[in-house]
């Protein structure tokens, strides 16, 4: 299979189909969830996931922005035109999907005033810029990795990239997740969450880490501070699509890189919906 049609197959298996550790954390979620209705969505939720990955369908209307996040091992090069094959892939796995035309017409301010209107066709939702780093130390030296996310408007909405005065307190940053997650969750409405946070230097560093904590993480296997985060914003009680409950999140997903000497943190955190992190990986 050339790389086209394997960016394409990752457009549409990110988009349909659950990762094995959010289906552990919705099998969780149930056994914790108290709430009669509650439990009822977070089942039909389950329900909803199956359907879509059994006959290759959305797992939601807002079938989100392509973003790639590609891995280079030391020794790994890149084949000739790969840009161009990953844009023509993911073309291709949005018109096959389909994916929810909302491509916006219109020259620079057009686009941003919207009105003449969106092209019907789904391909033209092109991805933003790729992000490119190493690989990781686990990863094959030889290869190359690529990750497809499928990002919601929602959860973009709701997301923040922010300073921190940390006081050398590490729960005063992540109390600014918890506050701040608290706060918008009942504005995102599709819940159960996952939070993806990322701590650096500069506000892109603390996106991209947000983006590889949704990539590298796994709800099966949490850390303090994961659990903490996760366990707080439970507490809340704002449960399965608002309606109150024992489960707000699923887990949490956090990557901390670099800090400098300073007495701030950028912290950037994205609520992740219920059906997020969408996404898919395979190497080269």
């Amino acid at each position: 299979m050339n790389l086209v049609n394997k960016v394409k197959e990752a457009v549409i298996e990110a988009s349909t189909t659950f990762r094995d550790d959010q289906i552990y954390a919705y099998q969780k979620a149930l056994e914790n969830e108290t709430n009669q209705q509650a439990y009822w969505i977070l089942e039909l939720l389950i329900k909803n996931a199956r359907i879509a990955h059994k006959n290759k369908l959305p797992l939601c209307d807002d079938t989100g922005i392509p973003h790639v996040i590609v891995e280079m091992g030391r020794n790994a090069f890149l084949p000739v035109n790969f840009i161009r094959q990953i844009k023509e892939g993911i073309k291709k796995g949005l018109n096959e999907l389909p994916g929810r035309p909302m491509a916006v017409k219109g020259d620079e301010i057009g686009r941003i005033e919207q009105k003449k209107g969106l092209y019907i066709d789904p391909g033209k939702v092109i991805s933003p810029s790729f992000l490119i780093d190493e690989m990781t130390p686990e990863g094959n030296p030889e290869e190359v990795r690529i990750h497809i996310l499928m990002l919601g408007g929602g959860p973009e909405i709701r997301a923040n990239t922010y300073r921190v005065f940390h006081k050398r307190d590490h729960m005063k940053v992540f109390g600014k997740v918890v506050n701040y997650m608290t706060l918008e969750l009942p504005k995102l409405g599709c819940t159960p969450c996952i939070p993806a946070v990322g701590i650096g230097r500069t506000h892109f560093e603390a996106t991209t880490l947000m983006l590889k904590a949704m990539i590298y993480e796994n709800l099966k296997e949490q850390s303090e501070i994961e659990n903490k985060i996760t366990q707080s914003i439970n507490n809340s009680d704002i449960g399965a699509l608002g309606i109150g409950g024992s489960v707000t999140a699923l887990g949490s997903l956090v990557k901390i890189g670099p800090q400098r000497a300073s007495g701030v943190r950028i912290l950037c955190m994205r609520p992740c919906c219920c059906v997020e992190p969408r996404i898919s990986s395979f190497n080269l």
